[in-house]
């Protein structure tokens, strides 16, 4: 079974996202997610200061199996990228939800969290 920590939020998509005490919120892809695509190789990431509506493509991750794309959880403006990536894309693998986070965003409405899908309810979908 999959790492599934019970502080996140999820989406069907598999990303995840753990709101933050300074009211800004990291994003990732989810264990399950790290496992089906296998040996990440490659991250593509947006720009700081970019905002992006939920749903929208944040990025690529590129596998030896395959490419994917992240979603946005909900819409926010990009506030700092995990650069450490671009060296490290495999932190993704090792560590999907500590050193393989992959942007923070500023939420355009802290309310939309409650749209994400519990640690429970993800499971369940898993």
């Amino acid at each position: 079974m999959s790492n599934i920590p019970a502080d996140l939020k999820f989406t069907k998509d598999h990303e995840w996202l753990k709101p933050e005490a300074d009211g800004t919120a990291t994003i990732g892809i989810t264990d399950y997610a790290q496992t089906t695509l296998g040996d990440v190789t490659f991250v593509e990431l947006p720009e700081k200061g970019a905002h992006l509506d939920a749903g929208a493509s944040l990025g690529v991750v590129e596998s030896v199996k395959a490419a994917s794309d992240v979603y946005m959880p909900v819409a926010g403006t990009v506030t700092e990228v995990n650069s450490a990536l671009e060296d490290d894309p495999g932190a993704i693998n090792s560590a999907p939800y500590g050193a393989g986070w992959m942007i923070r965003i500023s939420p355009d409405n802290a309310a939309d969290f409650s749209g994400l899908l519990t640690a429970d309810e993800y499971r369940a979908l898993v």
